[in-house]
């Protein structure tokens, strides 16, 4: 079988393809850190509202307790060749608190509602700082799509 590297893109092709891939993907990988026990990485569902990324956790897991100790957060769509890489600050809202536009989005994606079930959630909310995309090594120069929380376009 013969590796060929992909055609190489530009930044709005990019950008194009990651916005659609954050609209469309299940699942999205959540790396934190709590500042005594290290680092900590799940697989979670999510939704992408157009500006920020939206997931569900349970309040006493332990993404959770390491948000509330450290909220910088580094989430990465589950891919190796078409790799997406965001960074962000995680705020963390309960099922009481949290804003409908974000809980409805998640329960409209998923058909699943954590505000109704009786184990507490808290829903997670980050809007990317930084975002990172690349497919092969012919990508790596220009792979930083979202700077200070702007996309380059």
């Amino acid at each position: 079988m013969e590796s060929r590297e992909p055609a190489l893109r530009g930044v709005r092709e990019r950008t194009a393809d990651t916005l659609r891939r954050l609209a469309a993907e299940r699942d999205i990988w959540v790396s934190t850190a709590h500042p005594e026990h290290g680092p900590h990485q799940v697989p979670l569902w999510f939704a992408w509202d157009g500006r920020a990324v939206w997931m569900c956790t349970g309040a006493t897991s332990a993404t959770a307790r390491n948000l509330r100790k450290e909220p910088r957060v580094r989430l990465a769509l589950p891919d190796t060749f078409d790799v997406v890489l965001l960074q962000g600050e995680a705020e963390c809202f309960t099922a009481q608190e949290v804003p409908a536009e974000g809980a409805d989005g998640f329960a409209d994606k998923f058909g699943w509602d954590p505000r109704r079930k009786e184990k507490p959630y808290v829903y997670v909310c980050v809007v990317p700082r930084t975002v990172r995309a690349w497919r092969g090594e012919a990508e790596l120069r220009g792979r930083v799509i979202v700077r200070g929380g702007v996309w380059t376009r």
